[in-house]
């Protein structure tokens, strides 16, 4: 009898954890969270593997002089994006929640105005800029094509993936993008099946983004009684255009920081090298998004969620160590690999790239260091802390790049970039340390 009435308030016990973990899941909240998070991790595998697919396509296509073109087009408009980037989902999306639903239409349209204003002036000067001669003529009729998704993608794409943000629902836009990007692939295959001119290539990218844009723009009618219904306020206009600037030009240094190789070395060798060493870049780029994508996945409840400076402190260096872990694990493989992979995917004209790449899969190690240290900066929105970060990584890279790319050649950009990485790096240690000392 004793040992049955011990048994039953450890049987109730029982009960009510079941039934908590079971309310836990019931959640709305988290369920949606964690849907959310799943799709996010199918869009990302899905655009890897479609960017590898149609590189590879490409590459045997074009040659390595006119790939090495194609990808400079697209580190040209990888660097000129940025700028349309004004007014950030860090502005936008807790400005969406904070104000009454009555007023989406007058938050969404003031935002879309500003972007769409500051995505015309950046495709105008492009087009200009291609017009005056600035670039290589194929280079510039590849990029004329590739600029158009400033058009679309952050006024339309931005906007309403903002909104759909705000309420932890980003399915619509992550179904879209995997549909387009699947769809994207065919195209390109048969334009290659069809001997299409190289520069008619980039035009595919700028139907995606316009395909993208209206797909969402229809969901999002479709949710409001077949109304847009966006107006313009002027002062959420300046407010949208002052507010997070410090966080958009901390991120244009980023993005040039990222492409200042494939920049410096365009005036230094071949666009056939150019092209080979984009090649392992590329490679390299896909698999660093991806272990940090599976690293900081669970970042935010280690991170964001943690008030205690003690107990972060020791989240953040578990983190780092179990990510340099998975990065030079990575890396090992890779490294192992290179042959095999480079030859499968772009073929013999590139056997260049594999000593490349072979070095290139390192930059993993400090670059998933430094991306866990970021999320201590972007946890206390130190914006200036941003920005210093990556301007002074910025200028380590240049000065590497401009010592070393002339002995080096495009070993001399893996250490610009190497140096680049180890500077951000640095800095947010010294934030770290500072911020949270005992």
């Amino acid at each position: 009898m004793a040992n049955e009435a011990d048994e039953l308030p450890q049987s109730a016990w029982a009960s009510a954890c079941r039934m908590l973990t079971l309310k836990r899941f019931a959640n709305p909240d988290v369920t949606r969270a964690f849907a959310n998070i799943v799709w996010l991790g199918l869009e990302r595998l899905t655009q890897i593997g479609v960017a590898i697919a149609i590189s590879g396509l490409l590459a045997r296509y074009f040659g390595p002089d006119t790939f090495g073109k194609w990808q400079y087009a697209n580190t040209l408009l990888l660097v000129l994006s940025p700028i349309t980037w004004v007014c950030g989902a860090e502005i936008l999306v807790p400005t969406i929640v904070a104000r009454p639903p009555a007023q989406l239409g007058t938050v969404l349209g003031s935002a879309f105005t500003l972007r769409f204003s500051v995505s015309v002036a950046a495709l105008l000067l492009t087009w200009l800029g291609i017009a005056l001669g600035f670039f290589d003529p194929l280079v510039g009729a590849m990029l004329a094509g590739l600029a158009v998704t400033m058009l679309f993608r952050e006024p339309f794409v931005g906007v309403i993936n903002a909104w759909l943000q705000s309420m932890t629902y980003s399915k619509p836009q992550l179904l879209t993008s995997m549909s387009t990007a699947v769809l994207k692939a065919g195209l390109v295959y048969l334009l290659v099946r069809a001997a299409a001119e190289p520069w008619r290539f980039g035009w595919l990218w700028a139907l995606e983004s316009a395909a993208i844009g209206s797909v969402l723009v229809v969901y999002y009618i479709r949710r409001h009684g077949g109304k847009l219904g966006w107006h313009f306020d002027r002062a959420l206009f300046t407010h949208f255009a002052s507010a997070g600037t410090v966080f958009w030009l901390g991120l244009i240094c980023m993005y040039l920081f990222l492409k200042l190789d494939r920049l410096m070395l365009e005036r230094a060798i071949s666009f056939a090298d150019l092209g080979r060493y984009s090649a392992a870049q590329q490679l390299n780029e896909n698999w660093i998004t991806l272990a940090l994508m599976l690293a900081q996945t669970i970042a935010p409840a280690f991170v964001y969620r943690v008030q205690q400076a003690a107990q972060l402190r020791r989240n953040v260096l578990r983190l780092t160590a179990m990510t340099a872990a998975l990065m030079i694990s990575g890396a090992l493989v890779l490294d192992l690999l290179a042959g095999f992979i480079i030859r499968r995917v772009f073929g013999p004209g590139f056997e260049g790239a594999i000593e490349i790449f072979r070095w290139a899969v390192w930059l993993s190690v400090p670059a998933g260091i430094e991306a866990i240290g970021n999320l201590v900066v972007l946890k206390y929105q130190a914006k200036f802390v941003l920005l210093f970060k990556w301007l002074f990584a910025l200028g380590v890279a240049f000065v590497v790049n401009l010592l070393a790319i002339p002995r080096l050649g495009a070993y001399g950009a893996l250490a610009g970039l190497a140096g680049g990485y180890l500077a951000a790096a640095a800095v947010n240690i010294y934030y770290i340390r500072f911020k949270l000392s005992p």
